[in-house]
């Protein structure tokens, strides 16, 4: 998983927000200057008075427009914080739940990555260790969270988010596994 294609919001809703409303601004000028030269002419004639309604409804298209982008750059903004808060929590917790597990700064190294999802022959590759080495690790860092496997040490950690998340749950006992 790369942290730097995680966190860059995706970009093509302002994007295409933007470009609308440049479009937008660009007619509304357009028809602005011909509605005004048709009402110098002929104040009353139906083409200046519908040239002129085009133009006001451009306008309120433009002024919309912006306000949508903007708000959508901010509901942006507020998701990115949301995550970043997210990272760190679950970044503070894993650290605080290691140390009181008592892990080695090894076990520690090989607990983030099968946390990220590493399969033991990825691990080993990036340690520089033998499989069975990274296997011994893994079953050691399993016996002290005492839970049974992966999938357990995984959702150990899950399950303080969850129940977090929850208005006024009170989540299973460590263990129900």
């Amino acid at each position: 998983m790369s942290s730097t294609s995680d966190s860059r919001p995706d970009r093509r809703e302002p994007l295409a927000l933007a470009s609308l409303l440049l479009v937008q601004a660009v007619a509304a000028v357009f028809f602005v200057g011909d509605a005004l030269a048709d009402l110098l002419v002929d104040p009353l004639a139906p083409e200046s008075l519908f040239e002129g309604l085009v133009a006001v409804a451009l306008i309120l298209g433009v002024v919309f427009s912006g306000w949508q982008l903007r708000r959508t750059l901010e509901h942006m903004q507020a998701q990115a914080r949301a995550l970043d808060t997210a990272r760190g929590a679950l970044a503070e917790v894993v650290g605080r739940q290691f140390t009181a597990w008592g892990l080695t700064p090894a076990e520690r190294d090989v607990g983030l990555l099968a946390l990220k999802g590493l399969d033991v022959a990825e691990i080993a590759a990036i340690r520089g260790a033998a499989a069975g080495t990274v296997r011994a690790q893994l079953t050691r860092i399993y016996a002290k969270a005492g839970v049974s496997g992966r999938a357990q040490f995984a959702a150990w950690f899950v399950e303080d988010l969850l129940d977090q998340g929850v208005t006024g749950a009170q989540g299973p006992a460590r263990g129900w596994w």
